[in-house]
């Protein structure tokens, strides 16, 4: 059972780390809103990690199949997602309202985790890389083996998310204020690009060329 939780641990941590939108996002909002947003940020997608995994574990083949056939969807919601995102901080940064991170509300903590956890679920195909490995778990073991596996891919992806906005945290406070738009319009540009391919994507599997 070690071995499990360890394995899940490995498989979370190599999960969170491609830098790709959440990553940027992640970074983003550490810059510019300070190391609890960006926390509850990456602590957002190791939520959404984890209730794929918990899906995979608990064996539920319908919930699976459901959020399968409706991937495209998903994408297409989290691609608008990113867009918004994504001009939100364009408009940011074109307003001059960067600067050294306030105080935080809880709301904004919620709705840093809360927009991660969306992201994070629009890509259903998670799920499949959970199936593959709780497949392999035999017998009596593998419901138990399962829910270890989920809790050891939770602890794997926060383990990441922490050392990202603490590394990013140090470097914040060694930037002037001047840059924060730069890094904000930048980061707004990449999660708009990101999005915007992600429906390109999917939309284009819709077209049937002659």
């Amino acid at each position: 059972m070690q071995t499990t939780i360890w394995q899940g641990i490995g498989i979370g941590f190599a999960i969170a780390a491609p830098v790709g939108p959440i990553g940027m996002l992640c970074i983003r909002r550490t810059l510019s809103d300070g190391r609890l947003v960006g926390l509850a940020t990456g602590l957002g997608a190791a939520t959404a990690d984890a209730l794929y995994g918990l899906v995979a574990a608990l064996g539920l083949g319908a919930l699976t199949s459901l959020l399968l056939s409706h991937a495209d969807l998903l994408r297409l919601a989290g691609g608008a997602l990113l867009i918004w995102l994504g001009v939100a901080s364009l408009r940011r940064a074109a307003r001059g309202a960067v600067a050294k991170a306030a105080p935080v509300s809880a709301r904004g903590l919620i709705s840093a985790y809360a927009t991660t956890v969306a992201l994070t679920l629009a890509n259903p195909a998670t799920i499949l890389s959970f199936l593959g490995v709780i497949a392999a778990l035999s017998g009596a073991d593998a419901l138990s083996g399962g829910m270890l596996l989920v809790a050891g891919v939770f602890v794997g992806s926060s383990a990441w998310w922490l050392l990202l906005v603490s590394a990013v945290g140090l470097l914040r406070h060694a930037l002037p204020d001047r840059v924060l738009p730069w890094i904000e319009a930048s980061s707004g540009l990449v999660l708009a690009g990101f999005g915007a391919s992600t429906i390109f994507y999917v939309l284009r599997s819709f077209i049937t060329l002659p």
